[in-house]
């Protein structure tokens, strides 16, 4: 029997996922998480063929709970099934662990082909990712402003284009607000860009959040 973990805020996502997995494998037990939280108390209790991660998610957000998966439960597969611009985001899941990573505008045999793959030890990556794979290897190209963030520099921006104030994003991850307001300074210094409207004009040109 496969036992799947779908990890994604959207229901009706959810729902989809476990159904398409249902038709492809006669025996399976699905898992659901909608947060951060849920998310980690199912990786550490249960064990799981595979984990479909969302980056997108409330509480300490995906790449975050992607590191910690990984650290926690190095053994289970995660494919990264997400929103987000594979062009922006799937070098760095990649990075954290991450066995593939994949768009949700993909079909649903590609989404099933995917999970294979990383179920049997593979990695899957796109074609153009491959690509981009192979010219950042090459060290060839450079480097995106907000690519010398770190995963929680990155989550911080994300959050402040998404009209979110300090005091708010502190509660959001736990932190103190001056934890937060370091992080803030930290990410203009390193893009150098000062206010909140240009960044956030920056993460929506750059697809960094949904």
């Amino acid at each position: 029997m496969k036992r799947v973990l779908i990890v994604d805020d959207h229901e009706t996502v959810r729902r989809g996922l476990k159904e398409i997995f249902a038709e492809e494998f006669p025996k399976i037990e699905v898992g659901e998480a909608a947060n951060s939280r849920e998310a980690l108390e199912m990786t550490l209790t249960q064990d799981w063929d595979i984990i479909l991660l969302d980056i997108s998610i409330p509480g300490h957000g995906g790449l975050a709970v992607l590191e910690e998966i990984k650290r926690l439960r190095p053994h289970i597969p995660v494919l990264v099934l997400t929103a987000y611009s594979e062009e922006e985001f799937a070098i760095r899941s990649l990075k954290l662990g991450a066995s593939g990573f994949l768009n949700k505008s993909q079909t649903s045999v590609e989404v099933v082909a995917a999970a294979k793959k990383v179920m049997s030890g593979g990695k899957y990556v796109t074609s153009s990712l491959a690509e981009k794979l192979a010219f950042n290897l090459g060290g060839s190209t450079l480097r995106a402003p907000h690519e010398e963030l770190s995963n929680r520099e990155l989550q911080v921006l994300q959050m402040i284009a998404k009209g979110k104030t300090i005091k708010e994003i502190a509660a959001e991850l736990a932190l103190s607000d001056k934890t937060v307001g370091t992080y803030r300074n930290r990410i203009s210094k390193k893009m150098g860009l000062t206010t909140n409207v240009a960044l956030t004009r920056y993460a929506l040109k750059h697809l960094l959040v949904d």
